[in-house]
């Protein structure tokens, strides 16, 4: 694994800019809490009151905020380094709309909370088994990759459609409000699970597969003139970063172009190849956490995907405005 110091020093960078936007969430509430009480409350040092505040209420919600972020980032870090394509993201090629339609289908059935989340993953893993069904021997490369799922996520956004006609009102409203992403009453239930899936796979993506995805940047032959399994490695790859982006969904909801927008930044700044996964998980948290604030802030409460959207789209317009100026598209 080759250390970058720039991607380092940017990595760093983010992670401080987070945990201040962090303690700056941790205090926003309708008991506002200076952030040096913050500082002591997490360092145990807080009144009772505080303590209870920001440990049992908001702390979860924000560990699951920057988790999220994290679990996207990386996915789509992967996503992005595999098709050679900045759009090549889980929000686009169907990953997150998979995951969407299946949790959907258990909403409108009433399901609990727990087959809601078991129903994302499944729906995650088996869309992302299903494009690589579709691409064939031939195998998923670039723009290959980007139409199937593009394909995939037209048709699963038609059957998400259909579900919410077949749901009545109260379902409808708590799907729409899953479907809109969002961090309101997450707890440890959900961000532990999280957590622990990101300590598994993080080091297979980082350690294992970054270096043949390096490779893999440079062209399939030459990837395979250099000994790197392509195949192999790029179905591996999409499953355990598929695996990632499923769980976060699971986690809050789909919470839109953080893994569109987290490694196109992480790619600019570092000016480094490969899928810069550490310091895109860096901004991705950053990203979450700073879109959950303004959520907060908006003047009315929204879902934290309305503004990752708003955000997302604005930054897609100026990606493809800029990629048509550089003739890659």
């Amino acid at each position: 694994m080759v250390i970058r110091p720039r991607a380092v020093v940017i990595g760093a960078g983010a992670l401080l800019a987070m945990t201040a936007v962090a303690v700056l969430t941790l205090g926003t509430g309708d008991f506002p809490i200076a952030p040096a009480d913050v500082v002591k409350t997490l360092a145990g040092q807080g009144n009772a009151a505080q303590t209870f505040i920001i440990n049992e209420l908001r702390l979860p919600r924000v560990v699951t905020a920057i988790l999220v972020g994290m679990a996207l980032a990386a996915g789509g870090a992967v996503f992005q380094s595999i098709t050679r394509n900045p759009l090549g993201s889980p929000d686009i090629l169907g990953i997150t709309s998979g995951a969407g339609a299946a949790a959907l289908a258990v909403v409108i059935l009433g399901g609990s909370s727990t087959a809601l989340s078991l129903a994302a993953i499944t729906g995650g893993i088996g869309t992302a088994l299903l494009i690589q069904l579709i691409g064939g021997r031939r195998g998923l490369q670039g723009y290959r990759f980007i139409l199937i799922g593009v394909g995939m996520t037209a048709i699963l956004n038609g059957i998400m459609g259909w579900l919410l006609t077949k749901g009545v009102q109260m379902e409808n409203a708590r799907a729409l409000l899953w479907l809109a992403g969002s961090f309101d009453g997450r707890g440890w239930e959900e961000a532990l699970p999280l957590l622990g899936v990101l300590i598994v796979t993080i080091p297979i993506l980082a350690v294992v597969c970054g270096p043949g995805l390096r490779m893999l940047e440079m062209g399939d032959d030459v990837a395979a003139g250099l000994g790197v399994p392509v195949k192999r490695l790029r179905n591996g790859a999409l499953l355990v970063a598929s695996l990632v982006v499923a769980c976060a969904a699971a986690a809050a909801g789909p919470v839109n172009f953080v893994a569109l927008i987290a490694p196109n930044i992480a790619r600019r700044v570092t000016r480094a190849p490969g899928p810069n996964l550490l310091p895109s998980m860096a901004i991705g948290a950053l990203l979450t956490v700073a879109a959950d604030w303004l959520a907060m802030h908006s003047g009315y409460p929204l879902p934290v995907g309305v503004v990752t959207g708003g955000l997302g789209g604005a930054y897609l317009v100026w990606l493809l405005i800029s990629e048509r100026k550089a003739g890659r598209i």
